[in-house]
């Protein structure tokens, strides 16, 4: 692996930084978002880290900028897009006026930063990886597309149920938490009857089945002499896909306080109507966010 030049190191910090917000741009302007900083403790803002770093080594084992990257890479990549997260959160923040420096303690301009921070992270991890590549990197990848485009041929085979789940968590969070912390998820969950939250299910069930296995979508499933996939098949990937957008649902909601003195019945309607959003993002994102498919 050859070194790279100061300018491709520039162009994959940008496509980061211009993933970063495209992606988080939403949440950046949400005041509930804000106001959690006040309520959050400690532990969770660390599980909320946590969560956020495994997400990234996840995603930039399975779909990251380089396939033959090693741990040693993964980790640093991962690291370095916590850091850029970091800084882009507090820079806007503050240049929307939402941190003062003068006026607020440091412990709450920390807190405010990290949570808004880890989203970026995420989007940074995912605009490096997918905004384009460079000259060199595509001339080199014509020189080998013969040879690979063989090779995948013999040795492609479904994606790892680990890495369905991975790019599966990573797009539902990027999707799910720029609405989770809003009030319409309980106000529409509250409103609505058991026929209508019936109806939601089926739906988002529906569009991860019609992203994953109909409509084309690059890298969705695909079988020997284009056959129809397996009805096991179909509601294998489905539940997984569903059920990462169902946990990572009722995970969003639950930090940013939306389970806060609700039973389990409002808990669970509030994670049907974000699993909409959710699972949208898991069964899309997994495709188009996997540099593999490329």
């Amino acid at each position: 692996m050859q070194e790279k030049t100061i300018l491709q190191s520039l162009q994959e910090y940008g496509r980061g930084v211009i993933g970063g917000l495209l992606f988080s741009l939403p949440i950046l302007y949400t005041m509930e978002v804000w106001w959690t900083s006040f309520t959050v403790s400690p532990w969770l803002l660390l599980l909320y880290i946590l969560v956020t770093s495994v997400s990234l080594l996840g995603y930039n084992t399975y779909a990251g900028l380089r396939s033959s990257a090693s741990w040693k890479e993964i980790a640093v990549d991962s690291v370095e897009e916590l850091g850029l997260g970091l800084v882009l959160g507090f820079l806007f923040l503050w240049l929307l006026g939402v941190v003062q420096i003068h006026d607020m303690s440091l412990e709450r301009m920390v807190y405010m930063t990290v949570i808004e921070a880890m989203p970026i992270a995420i989007g940074v991890s995912i605009g490096t990886a997918q905004l384009g590549t460079s000259e060199k990197e595509e001339d080199e990848s014509e020189e080998k597309k013969p040879q690979e485009s063989i090779l995948a041929k013999q040795d492609a085979g479904p994606a790892s149920t680990l890495e369905q789940i991975m790019l599966a968590t990573c797009a539902s969070l990027l999707f799910g938490a720029s609405v989770a912390p809003t009030e319409e998820v309980m106000k529409i969950s509250s409103d609505a009857n058991p026929l209508q939250l019936l109806l939601v299910f089926l739906v988002s069930l529906s569009l991860s089945g019609a992203i994953l296995f109909y409509v084309g979508f690059r890298g969705s499933y695909e079988t020997p002499a284009n056959e129809a996939p397996t009805f096991l098949e179909v509601i294998w990937g489905l539940s997984i896909t569903y059920a990462t957008a169902f946990c990572t649902s009722a995970g969003a909601l639950w930090f940013f306080g939306r389970f806060d003195g609700v039973g389990l019945q409002a808990c669970v309607e509030a994670t049907v109507v974000l699993g909409l959003v959710s699972a949208l993002g898991a069964s899309a994102g997994r495709f188009l966010f996997d540099q593999e498919y490329k």
